[in-house]
Parts: C-alpha cells; structure tokens; sequence
C-alpha cells in the first residue's frame, strides 16, 4: 500500500500529484522519502541556512524532482523545459536561472559530490591512503542512501538506464566525471607539492574516481539481484573495499593470480619487485617534487620581478 503523504510537506502537494501520475503512487512515495531524507541531511550540512536560502533550494530541488519524473517516464526528448516549468509553477526563465541545461537538472547533486570528495582527500588523517579516504567517503553515501526505506526497488536501475542510454545525458555524465578527475587530480598534486601534470597524480586521480563507478555499479547490481538493508550495505562495501584493495597493493597481485600457482622463491621475487617498484615512484616523486618547487620558485621571482618594474615605471 501506498504511503500517505502530508499536503503541508515540501514535496507533496502539487509536486506529489505529478510524480504519482508519472510515476506512480508506490515509486511516488519511494521517490518523496528519499528527497525528504536529502532535505534533513541539506538542514544539517547547514544549521545556519536562513529561510530564504532553504526556499531557494527548495525550488531547485522541485524542478529536478519533476523534471527526472518526466524523463524518466516521456523520455528525455519527448520533455520541454516549458512542460517542466508549467508543472512546477515557474517561468522557463527561473528554470534556467536553477539549471542551465537539461541535462543539469538530472545530475542536480553532482556539484555536492564533487566537492564532497575532493574534501574527503584533502581532510584525510596523515597516514590515511587516498584510496581508504575515498572508501571511507563513499560509505558514508551509501549510508545516506539506504537511509531511506527502500520499497521502490525499481527507481535505481530505471534512473541509471535513462541517464547512461541517452546519448546527451551520458555526455553529461562523462563531463562531471572528467571535471571530478580533474579536480582529484590537483588536490593530489597539491598533497605531494608536485605538478598536476605529473604522471603520478594523473593516474591516481583515474584509478582513485574509478571507485566511485565501482559504488554504483555494486550499488545498481545488487538492488536488482534483490538485496535490501544491511545485506545490499555489506555487499556493495565488500565490492568497494575489493577494488580498494587492487589500488593499494598495485596491479602485480592482478598478475600473480593471472599466473596462476607459483613457487615461494617466485612469489619472494615478486614482492621484491614490487618494493623496489614503490622505492622508485617514490623516488620519482621527489624528484619532481624538487622540480616543481623550482618551477613555482622561478614563477614566484618573475612575478615580484614584473610588478616591481611596474612600479618603477608609474613613479
């Protein structure tokens, strides 16, 4: 049966009535507690947000809400921004002034993840690996996540299938996860005081975003295999931490298993292979490191360099 929901409720009301249309008064409902869950955790992320702020986010949060509903119902093409914006109540101008395209009114949370990870690297403990902080990060999303009653099991892999088959959606996507690596890529950097275009930090930004895809691919796999609270949460952390375990031991455990049964003096030789493999990334990195200090020395000097020859000119 059905939940009942309050008409005094932000999401209720004229919003309800469109997701159960849409959607369904099942998936409507699924789909009302998973944003009033998001709304407490907005609320206390922001103890201080006044009364004008929260009405703001409250739009925004009504036009993404209708327009996912649609799309996931019409078809991301079949659904103007104008149908949109008669529905909820608003000018296509205020549309645009929340979401400056479509295409950003599906990933309405993407900026908050972003950010959220990139902080999780950059408050880390001292001998906390990047990878354990990003683990550590997305486990705190997956308890977020199933925080919400999960009845409308179907709601997850429909909202994948649209945002991942429609070809400007998946762009989209592509798009925000580029901006991800590229943003872990310079926090990394910054962490070992290298440049961002070093090798290193470029594949570790790669490597360390790729478990992002591997939360939500678990995520996705095992809500269709069936699996609901406490097992769906240990399921998808043991893939997680899976993954995790291949970036901090390196890509040679994936060749010893690919070469099946070895002797122990083998197994010595590998390990020492691979000590002698980190001694020379590490090696590597202050190397660059010196580099780049250099580099920024140089960049420093020619600046003062520049605005004191300015000065001179205008006295």
């Amino acid at each position: 049966m059905a939940e009942t929901v309050d008409s005094d409720d932000d999401l209720s009301g004229d919003v309800y009535r469109v997701l159960v249309r849409e959607l369904g008064e099942d998936m409507a409902a699924h789909f009302v507690r998973m944003r009033r869950a998001q709304d407490a955790w907005e609320r206390e992320r922001r103890p201080d947000e006044g009364l004008r702020e929260r009405k703001k986010r409250a739009t925004r949060q009504r036009i993404s809400d209708i327009a996912t509903a649609l799309f996931m119902v019409r078809g991301f093409d079949n659904v103007r921004v104008a149908d949109i914006a008669r529905l909820v109540g608003v000018s296509e101008k205020t549309i645009y002034n929340y979401f400056p395209t479509k295409e950003s009114m599906v990933f309405d949370l993407a900026d908050e993840g972003i950010e959220r990870l990139v902080s999780a690297l950059r408050d880390r403990a001292p001998r906390q690996s990047p990878t354990m902080a990003v683990v550590a990060a997305l486990e705190h999303d997956l308890d977020r996540f199933l925080a919400v009653t999960f009845e409308g099991e179907g709601f997850l892999p429909a909202f994948a299938d649209m945002a991942f088959s429609h070809p400007a959606l998946r762009a989209a996507w592509m798009e925000l996860r580029e901006r991800l690596v590229r943003v872990t890529q310079d926090e990394l950097a910054a962490s070992l005081d290298v440049d961002p275009g070093d090798p290193e930090p470029m594949i570790a930004a790669r490597a360390v975003v790729g478990l992002e895809d591997v939360w939500f691919a678990a995520l996705r796999r095992h809500v269709e295999a069936g699996h609901r609270g406490d097992e769906l949460r240990d399921r998808v952390l043991a893939d997680l931490r899976r993954a995790a375990r291949v970036l901090d031991t390196g890509l040679w455990a994936l060749d010893l298993l690919a070469q099946g049964g070895r002797t122990s003096a083998q197994l010595r030789e590998s390990a020492k292979a691979a000590e002698r493999a980190s001694a020379q990334v590490v090696a590597t990195v202050r190397q660059a490191r010196a580099a780049w200090r250099e580099t920024t020395r140089v960049a420093r000097e020619a600046s003062r360099a520049a605005t004191r020859e300015q000065r001179r000119k205008r006295s």
